[in-house]
């Protein structure tokens, strides 16, 4: 009968450690922004404000974790309408015919830094998926009356040609590299 109760206990031990947990990100508490050279001497920042993202994690670490995202393309806003409906328009993103982007995790890498990681996926631009590293600030956990949060950063670069927006093959005006910047904040589910 002892070892029946420890062999128990064991096992809901191994359950929980193994517990998967569901977050949910928080729009009013996060932010998807990136910026673009314009004519070679400036800066054009910008920000997508409809979006959605899961995060599965095993734990309190990012270990093993798992993302998805779906953004909005329409929801695309750099503070200049005549910009943004450009944006919106088959010269660049073609909203109409491809209304989401998408990405999804495939792994994520701790790089030996305190709450610093790599997090490989795969991101669908129009009608184009290429891998992608974003790298990843932990700022960890808070609870609160409202629940558990857990915040992060998470930065890449892309080129903006390899996902077919090819407006400015020259990219005078327009540059090629795109930086992505996201300031996420998950609530626990």
């Amino acid at each position: 009968m002892r070892k029946a109760f420890i062999l128990l206990i064991m096992m809901i031990f191994s359950v929980n450690a193994f517990a998967q947990t569901q977050w949910k990100v928080d729009p009013y508490h996060s932010s998807l922004n990136f910026n673009i050279s314009h004519s070679g001497i400036s800066i054009v920042n910008g920000k997508f404000l409809e979006y959605t993202g899961n995060l599965t994690t095993n734990g309190d670490a990012l270990s093993d974790a798992s993302f998805d995202f779906t953004v909005k393309v329409n929801s695309i806003n750099t503070s200049v309408e005549n910009r943004d409906n450009h944006l919106r328009s088959p010269d660049f993103f073609e909203v109409e015919k491809y209304p989401n982007m998408t990405f999804k995790s495939t792994k994520i890498l701790a790089t030996g830094k305190p709450n610093e990681y790599l997090l490989y996926g795969k991101l669908t631009i129009k009608d184009v998926t290429k891998d992608v590293i974003f790298d990843v600030h932990y700022g960890g956990t808070v609870t609160s009356d409202q629940g558990q949060k857990l915040g992060l950063k998470a930065t890449t670069t892309i080129n903006r040609f390899d996902y077919n927006i090819n407006y400015d093959p020259a990219a005078a005006g327009v540059g090629k590299d795109v930086k992505i910047v996201a300031h996420l904040q998950f609530a626990k589910q």
